[in-house]
């Protein structure tokens, strides 16, 4: 595919860096592979490329004489088409470092990829715990989130207040079968069942009608939506138009689709979010910084966990130098869980030896909107997970990287 130059130098003099003096010097290449024309494009897409723009100011690259460009591309939501751009930048485009995806399976691919070619990826978009898990490899890092936090938080939560028995409508792909995957041990955990559940096809569904009667029909007392993005919006906006009497597990739902939703349809789903842009003073500090490039929209924990992974690798490069993370992927991955993480959007932190990042997670309610003092102002804290307990244990990952 072809770079396009326009973005290429826009975003290094946005980051501050002199163009001139990049012959001069080696520079660090960041690609950015997202969805930014899909169904993943609110909660990803171009405000994830701006994430790294912003992480490239706030470090400060040029006052500490480091040169970084940044590219995008398009994944398409297809595993053979985000792998082949992968190869690209590595092979012949000189990309150093990897970041975001938003597909469980392109992740995977282009996971595969980094480990072949001795480069560095680090997913925040994509949700599978299986590049934690059994799929791991030490040149990825898992940013962000992942299936089993979400199951873990909001899964977890709906089982113990009464929801027992479940039906499932899931994404046809590796994320959405992750999802039902580990939500339903958290169900069965907590002595419930599932009583039924429907694949559909991704990407490309927008009717969900006939899957909806499905869920309505089994008696279930959750429907628990395996699903993420456009697909989410879709299947909340239909539910309240049949009726469903249900309680609707919206199992990955970002600040983006519950804007879309609105508060009148959203009001009282059950939402579990590691990043809240009005969390904190610190969280509240990084949206203001990054309003100018997104003046219209509040950052996704997908995109906070582009600014946040972005940020930390820089930190690395500046202790171990550009020649150094231009060379083994394993080498600055390793550095990388060497150094503990700290950041204005998820805090402290750290990185386990499986690549799963480390930090709390928070399960919240989205607000009424009676309750709601302004644009974005929709989620209230329900309960909190710690850091140590918010992702799967490393004995139970089957990583590979994890010595017993």
């Amino acid at each position: 595919m072809q770079i396009d130059r326009r973005t290429l130098l826009a975003t290094a003099t946005l980051a501050g860096i002199p163009l001139g003096a990049r012959a001069q010097a080696p520079s660090l290449k960041i690609g950015v592979l997202t969805d930014l024309s899909g169904p993943y494009k609110d909660l990803a897409g171009p405000v994830a490329v701006s994430c790294v723009t912003q992480a490239l100011e706030d470090f400060g690259v040029s006052g500490k004489g480091m040169k970084v460009d940044v590219i995008s591309a398009d994944h398409q939501n297809k595993p053979d088409v985000g792998a082949g751009i992968a190869r690209q930048w590595f092979d012949r485009d000189g990309v150093d470092l990897i970041v975001e995806v938003a597909n469980s399976g392109v992740a995977l691919a282009v996971a595969g990829v980094a480990k072949e070619k001795n480069k560095v990826y680090i997913n925040s978009g994509a949700a599978t715990s299986d590049l934690t898990g059994e799929m791991c490899n030490a040149n990825t890092i898992h940013w962000a989130y992942d299936t089993y936090m979400l199951a873990k938080s909001t899964g977890g939560a709906l089982a113990r207040a009464g929801g027992d028995s479940w039906f499932f409508i899931t994404a046809d792909y590796a994320f959405g079968k992750a999802l039902q995957r580990d939500t339903t041990g958290f169900v069965e955990a907590n002595k419930g069942r599932v009583v039924g559940s429907v694949a559909y096809p991704f990407p490309g569904t927008t009717d969900f009608s006939s899957l909806l009667l499905q869920a309505q029909a089994s008696g279930a007392k959750v429907v628990g939506l395996c699903n993420a993005g456009t697909d989410t919006i879709n299947s909340i906006k239909q539910a309240k138009e049949f009726g469903l009497t249900q309680t609707i597990a919206g199992l990955l739902l970002f600040i983006s689709d519950v804007h879309s939703l609105g508060l009148d349809v959203a009001q009282g789903i059950a939402v579990t979010d590691s990043f809240y842009w009005d969390a904190n003073a610190r969280t509240r500090a990084f949206s203001e910084r990054l309003k100018p490039k997104a003046p219209n929209v509040r950052a996704t924990m997908v995109q906070a966990g582009v600014y946040s992974s972005v940020l930390h690798y820089l930190k690395v490069a500046a202790q171990a130098g550009v020649p150094t993370m231009k060379g083994s992927g394993i080498d600055v991955v390793d550095r990388m869980k060497a150094m503990p993480t700290d950041d204005d959007c998820f805090g402290p932190g750290s990185i386990r030896i499986d690549g799963r990042k480390i930090h709390p997670s928070y399960l919240w309610s989205i607000k009424k909107p009676s309750e709601s003092k302004g644009p974005w102002d929709y989620y209230k804290l329900v309960a909190t997970t710690p850091a140590d307990e918010a992702f799967r244990p490393l004995s139970a990952g089957h990583c590979s990287l994890v010595k017993s």
